[in-house]
Formats: structure tokens, C-alpha cells, sequence
């Protein structure tokens, strides 16, 4: 009884998160207007970090959303750590995070403005 009890606790908790970010659609529109941050690092080419280590800034452009979603709410969390990034991310709210990813992720190479060609 105890581990049936166990299950459906859990079952519900994977549920109730599930939903949250089942609401939660990306406007690459939106993404837009939020990325003045990113774009300090991201935006330019062959960009290398010094700080805390010498690390190669990544192309956003193109990413699929789904990771981009991922890897800022691991940002956020903690669960990757990078001072920077977690300093970026943990003011984004599920919604900054989706515009985001959605505004990255319709980039190709030849999109005007891409900062990351």
C-alpha cells in the first residue's frame, strides 16, 4: 500500500511539471526583443572567454529550441555550472527562456541579422 501511495505521489508530481511547461510556447517574435544579453557573448565571432576559464562561446543560431530550453533552465538551476550564464539565466522567466529558444532556433545562415552566420 505504502509503495502504491509512493507512486501516485510521484506520478502527480511528474504531472503537475509536465503541465507547467506544456503551457509554455516559444515566440521567436518575442525572443527578439530579449536577447541583448546574449548577444554580448554569443553575437560575436570566434568569441573565447577569459573568465572563470578560457572557454569557446558557443553559435546559438540554428540550435534546436528543445536544447536551448534545456541548457538555460540548467543554467538557471544550477545544474550547469558557468557564473555568467547562471548570472543571465536566473532572472529569465519559463517564458524568456521559450522566446528564446524559439528566436534561436528559427535562424538559419542566412537569416538577416543572425549574429552567429
Amino acid at each position: 500500500m505504502k509503495r502504491q501511495v509512493t507512486i501516485a505521489v510521484l506520478a502527480a508530481l511528474a504531472a503537475a511539471t509536465t503541465g507547467a511547461h506544456a503551457d509554455v510556447v516559444g515566440d521567436a517574435k518575442a525572443g527578439q526583443g530579449k536577447v541583448a544579453a546574449c548577444i554580448g557573448c554569443h553575437g560575436i565571432a570566434d568569441y573565447r572567454t577569459a573568465y572563470p576559464e578560457v572557454y569557446r562561446v558557443p553559435k546559438l543560431g540554428g540550435q534546436n529550441a528543445r536544447y536551448l530550453e534545456t541548457a538555460l533552465q540548467a543554467y538557471k538551476k544550477g545544474g550547469r555550472k558557468f557564473q555568467t550564464m547562471h548570472a543571465n539565466a536566473v532572472s529569465l522567466s519559463d517564458q524568456d527562456i521559450a522566446d528564446i529558444a524559439a528566436y534561436y532556433s528559427a535562424q538559419t545562415p542566412a537569416t538577416p541579422n543572425n549574429p552567429n552566420k
